[in-house]
């Protein structure tokens, strides 16, 4: 029977150690006995995900040969991006070494997959070695496509009143040297999201808020103009939490744009490229239908610059994407309760990289790792796995320093929020904001342990 049969992660999802689901996973997890295999298990990616599924399965396995296979030396606390770009935690905040978090026991290849090769269970990575398994987990992340946005490069950011949090913490410590200058003086904020699905699709939302909230504290709002250019009809994807959303846009007095995806920038002159519908036809069964599209240039004097987001290359090369889903993008095809692969039963993904409707924080990915590990250790014991993925997914939206709603929800757009009756999860308040700025690093820091 597996130790996670009754598992359903709709309850103290955002800080999973305070919660009795978190305490009773972990009572459960350490009566467990290791199960004794030789089975060859390769996990592409050591950062949040892979990082967390590594000690969770040497804890479960015992003889397993597990290789995590990633080339980056730093691992970034990326929910803190934020945090630097709002001046109020420095870019090494985020910083860490990728080793750090790893078990012992585990093989670490300091490289990149080059290859992978789903039909010989091969894994080539870029120095040419040939790694076989046996299980493969993807926790690859996702790739931000800067060269989709025409004229920008990375070089830009902290001048030219140009910001890209989600790049780095050194280019988020860049962009809030940009937003504290403009702020200072004020002028036409520019603000969005593309149209690929994204991590953490709050953050967008968030630093707009933010920024507003500057404007204010500074004095320079009236003399200031916040324009969001939405990429599509709505703000948010969960109906209600839109709603919300749009009448806090309304009592701020932002300036949204719908139907707007960012193609360019022109850093000298301060303006950016958007293509918009030519025309909208909004025909009887409700659905609409758009035909052509035109170019509209918004000037603005400081902007936050973000790409659109893919599967890496070396994944949508692999076969293991679907193929009539994000055709454009690359997320690999797996169940979206199981999180296993649908053509390849023995592979497995964890956090940004699966094709899954909801899913792309880290809160998700805390709420992915013991599904995964439940069915993966189930299938060497020759049994079948019970636990399942709701969709769960955490934003603690912030609305201003100090303030924030903590939004929780699944893929059916219900909120699940992990303190009902305690913090109500559409107002803006002070205890949410403690979860976002204190709270969720050391539960994060958890996960990666293997212990949230």
């Amino acid at each position: 029977m597996s130790y996670l049969k009754d598992f359903r992660p709709s309850r103290r999802g955002f800080l999973g150690l305070a919660g009795g689901a978190a305490v009773l996973s972990l009572a459960t997890q350490s009566q467990a006995q290791p199960i004794s295999t030789k089975a060859k298990i390769v996990i592409l990616g050591a950062g949040a995900a892979g990082a967390g599924m590594a000690n969770r399965l040497v804890e479960r396995l015992d003889g397993a040969e597990i290789t995590i296979v990633d080339g980056r030396k730093d691992h970034w606390y990326q929910p803190g991006f934020t945090l630097i770009a709002s001046g109020l935690k420095p870019a090494a905040y985020s910083v860490s070494g990728t080793g750090d978090w790893l078990p012992k026991g585990v093989n670490w290849v300091q490289e990149y997959a080059a290859n992978i090769d789903p039909e010989a269970q091969v894994i080539t990575t870029a120095g040419g070695d040939k790694l076989p398994y046996d299980y493969l987990i993807l926790a690859t992340g996702l790739t931000l496509d800067w060269n989709a946005i025409e004229g920008f490069s990375l070089d830009q950011v902290g001048s030219n009143g140009i910001g890209a949090v989600y790049a780095g913490p050194d280019y988020a410590e860049a962009t809030w040297r940009a937003m504290d200058a403009f702020t200072a003086k004020g002028g036409v904020g520019l603000f969005g999201r593309p149209a690929t699905e994204m991590k953490c699709a709050g953050a967008p939302l968030k630093y707009t808020f933010i920024t507003d909230d500057y404007l204010r504290r500074k004095g320079t709002r009236d003399a200031s103009q916040i324009i969001y250019a939405a990429h599509n009809d709505t703000l948010f994807s969960v109906p209600v939490v839109n709603e919300k959303v749009k009448l806090l846009f309304g009592d701020r007095g932002f300036d949204t744009r719908w139907n707007h995806v960012l193609t360019g920038i022109d850093a000298e002159a301060r303006t950016a490229y958007y293509r918009i519908p030519e025309s909208r036809v909004l025909n009887p069964d409700g659905t609409v239908t758009v035909t052509g599209a035109r170019t509209e240039a918004i000037a603005f004097d400081f902007t936050n610059v973000i790409p659109p987001q893919r599967a890496p290359q070396v994944v949508r090369d692999s076969g293991l994407s679907w193929a009539d889903k994000w055709v454009d993008q690359g997320w690999i095809e797996v169940d979206q309760g199981s999180l296993r692969h649908l053509r390849y039963p023995n592979v497995f993904g964890v956090g940004d990289i699966n094709g899954v409707p909801k899913g792309k924080t880290a809160a998700s990915v805390k709420w992915q790792i013991p599904v995964v590990e439940d069915h993966l250790v189930a299938d060497i014991a020759g049994r079948e796995g019970t636990a399942v993925y709701n969709g769960y997914t955490s934003c603690p939206m912030i609305t201003k320093i100090g303030r924030a709603m903590l939004v929780e929800f699944d893929y059916k757009n219900n909120l699940t929020p992990s303190f009902p009756g305690v913090i109500a999860p559409l107002e803006e308040l002070w205890i949410s904001w403690l979860m976002k700025e204190i709270a969720l690093k050391p539960t994060y820091n958890a996960m990666l342990r293997g212990k949230a």
